[in-house]
């Protein structure tokens, strides 16, 4: 019986039924250990224990489904090397690097290119399907017959692959266990050990709470993987009773693995670029609605009349061929696709194609009528198939509250169309009609960034390394993740295997542990969340849209003060609220980090939605990263070559590099 049904038979909550023991410290020794069980942990778990390392796990959920990824997922980006393509890494790496003005990890982008294929191919054998098996599909536009491979966005290059991907959290994170791995799962790991408890040392370790016992975890390590995400959901519009029940995002990314990492003295890139937070609460669960955004792309749209309303290219050509559609739009160019965190570029020549641009004028003046429809009867069975019975049913979080719930209360595709939500669609067109057509606040942001890696995807602090989508900043989504945690996961082993553990410092740990249980034994008037929604609103207020450096350190000193005072005054009354109220404090710090991640960037950066009302140009010396660390005597930071992966003391050609530092 779980706790809802509990509820539900006994009409009341149950008393906390675990087990407290506040302070209690387990000690765990491995080689390597990961922090995060999500697609890029797990992955990077397998991949240690495959070279021989032992391996702990400390993952904030329950690892089965735990993560961004956990519900699964119907696209595989990055897979450029399976039999059919016709992009290799490197076109995959520049390409990436060229949409977004060298914005973005070009070598993890080269890595993925390399081995997404041979990572997919893993997860097959794992028991994931990845092919049309049952011959569906056969003949269509999607689908290569001789390998049965089906494929997304652009069916002439042939790089991005549509699979079956609804168990591929149960089934990596059952390899991970048979495999050997601990896994601890309900851990908030709530800081990184350093040797000799110093800032800025080698990593040797971490610390974490059980938010179900309350219990103290100390892992020992001879190298630490951070793989937890993005904090996006938490930092700026903390509001989940309004906004976040039907979100594509999980609340439980607190970001917490970014904070451990700048308390610990790691670098940090790319913090700076914020973009609008599109909230479903202000809208519809993600896909239920008419619209031809990325699971939906292509599909045939209608006005009220059954009027056909083309797609256009990149140039805003209009096609009338649905083939057209899935190709790209300049010769000698393809389609990237969309959901690759490369969403700050796309030049015209790597985009998709969407729904005619003109669409709007042409509502004003009376040739297309709302409100509009996808189309699904109107469409073949196979492109109705592939959408409804394929992506829509394999993509996360909309397996069961869309595709299984639709089709139990009698919705039929076959017959059915659905509607596009009536409104303004010259400022909200049709590809992401999901979001609704009621603004999010415009001060309610969401934040990239993540740590600066090398070929290795080592941080700037030996011993710790980074992988998946957050961590590493603007490296892609699902496939691209797992491929950065098997790649990660062969690094650490390697550097496990060559040092000696190294005690932690008994300070240290004694510190963090007066810090994480302070809120137990406090008579104090806030509850976590309170704190939470404090955090969002500084940001709002201090780190929103327009930035100057006066308003930036009016929101370090804020932030410090809410820590200091109401956070000194925040309660808890189980180990579950220990664990977010860790989150919550964890949360200013992160707010710090951004802010000062922003003051530390003297320019403006429209591909990087960065404004500085102080500093509005956008000079070419500052074309560069902005590499942000707390040292021992404070906040410090350095310009980095967006493309410094291609510079010295690595080789300028990317193969060469690969070759080097792989560890293959």
């Amino acid at each position: 019986m779980n706790w809802h049904e509990y509820v539900i038979k006994n009409g009341k909550i149950p008393e906390w039924p675990y087990e407290i023991n506040y302070g209690k410290e387990n000690i765990v020794e491995t080689d390597v250990l990961v922090i995060g069980g999500g697609v890029a942990g797990c992955r990077a778990a397998i991949a240690a224990r495959q070279r021989g390392a032992s391996v702990a796990v400390a993952d904030r959920g329950f690892s089965k489904r735990s993560g961004a990824g956990g519900a699964g997922v119907d696209h595989w980006h990055g897979a450029v090397m399976n039999p059919c393509s016709k992009v290799t890494p490197r076109m995959y790496s520049e390409a990436a690097m060229d949409t977004t003005d060298g914005y973005t990890s070009g070598l993890a982008r080269y890595i993925v290119g390399k081995e997404g294929w041979d990572t997919l191919l893993e997860t097959e054998s794992m028991g994931v399907q990845i092919r049309d098996e049952d011959d569906e599909f056969a003949g269509s536009i999607y689908r290569d017959d001789e390998t049965k491979l089906m494929f997304a966005y652009d069916n002439e290059s042939k790089h991005c692959l549509r699979i079956y991907g609804y168990n591929i959290k149960p089934a990596i994170d059952k390899e991970m266990r048979r495999l050997g791995a601990r896994v601890f799962d309900r851990i908030c790991v709530t800081s990184l050990l350093t040797e000799g408890g110093k800032r800025g040392a080698r990593v040797i370790g971490a610390t974490g709470v059980n938010d179900r016992t309350g219990e103290f975890y100390i892992f020992k390590a001879k190298a630490v993987i951070i793989s937890t995400g993005a904090a996006t959901s938490r930092l700026w519009g903390f509001a989940p009773e309004v906004t976040m029940s039907s979100a594509m995002a999980t609340l439980n990314q607190s970001g917490i693995g970014h904070t451990i990492g700048w308390r610990a003295g790691a670098e940090l890139i790319m913090m700076e670029q914020t973009g609008p937070a599109f909230r479903s609460g202000f809208g519809y669960a993600a896909y239920s609605v008419g619209n031809n955004h990325n699971t939906y792309q292509g599909v045939r749209v209608v006005d009220k009349n059954g009027k056909e309303v083309h797609y256009a290219d990149a140039y805003d050509n209009l096609i009338d061929d649905e083939e057209d559609i899935y190709k790209p739009p300049k010769e000698g160019s393809f389609i990237i696709g969309n959901g690759i965190a490369l969403d700050h570029g796309y030049k015209k020549e790597y985009r998709i194609a969407l729904t005619d641009p003109d669409l709007w004028k042409k509502v004003q003046s009376g040739e297309f009528e709302m409100p509009f429809y996808v189309d699904w009867p109107g469409m073949t069975d196979a492109s109705r198939n592939i959408t409804w019975k394929l992506m829509l049913a394999h993509e996360g979080k909309c397996r069961v509250p869309i595709y299984k719930n639709f089709t139990d209360w009698g919705y039929d595709p076959d017959k059915d169309m659905l509607m596009v939500p009536i409104q303004d669609y010259s400022t909200a067109p049709i590809n992401v009609a999901w979001r609704g057509h009621d603004k999010t606040p415009p001060n309610w942001l969401e934040g990239n960034g993540g740590f600066l890696v090398d070929w290795r995807l080592q941080t700037s602090l030996p011993g710790l390394f980074a992988a998946g989508n957050g961590p590493l900043p603007s490296a892609g989504c699902h496939g691209e993740s797992h491929t950065q945690g098997r790649y990660a996961g062969r690094q650490a082993a390697a550097f496990a295997k060559e040092r000696a553990g190294v005690e932690p410092d008994p300070g240290q740990i004694e510190r963090e542990k007066a810090r994480v249980y302070s809120p137990v034994s406090v008579n104090g008037d806030i509850g976590w969340k309170e704190l939470n929604y404090a955090v969002a609103r500084i940001m709002q207020d201090y780190c929103g849209v327009y930035k100057t450096e006066y308003v930036l350190d009016m929101g370090i000193d804020r932030m410090n003060d809410l820590l200091d005072t109401e956070g000194e005054r925040m309660y808890v009354t189980n180990p579950h609220e220990l664990a977010r109220a860790v989150e919550s404090m964890s949360l200013g710090e992160l707010g710090i980090a951004y802010m000062e991640c922003a003051k530390a960037r003297k320019a403006s950066c429209k591909l990087l939605n960065f404004r500085r009302n102080d500093y509005p140009d956008e000079p070419e010396e500052w074309h560069a990263w902005v590499a942000v660390s707390q040292g021992e005597d404070g906040v410090k930071s350095r310009k980095v070559p967006v493309d410094y992966h291609l510079q010295a003391p690595y080789s300028p050609d990317l193969e060469e590099n690969y070759q080097k530092f792989a560890e293959i």
